[in-house]
């Protein structure tokens, strides 16, 4: 019983992380100001980084807990340099 149950909920999320990556491709893609493309691509790695734990959580391996550690690691970096290019203008002083 309780397999099942943990089976419906790990699809549930899922399927609601998928919408939610959906949401923010068109938020970044959409998006009236520069601000709202970057708010946009770090949800999205946000909910990426979540879809692989979730899809590790159901598979029980563990490649895909790095991967998403990986995936936080490098859109913390590109969050920080767009946020750094937003506002002075460049990357490297």
């Amino acid at each position: 019983m309780s397999a099942a149950i943990l089976l419906w909920a790990i699809t549930i999320a899922q399927v609601a992380l998928g919408i939610a990556m959906i949401l923010a491709l068109t938020r970044m893609i959409r998006g009236p100001r520069a601000q709202d493309r970057v708010l946009g691509l770090d949800t999205l790695y946000v909910n990426a980084m979540l879809l692989l734990l979730v899809f590790g959580i159901r598979t029980g391996n563990t490649l895909y807990f790095e991967a998403s550690l990986i995936i936080a690691i490098l859109g913390f970096v590109a969050t920080v340099a767009l946020a750094k290019f937003l506002m002075r203008g460049e990357i490297i002083e």
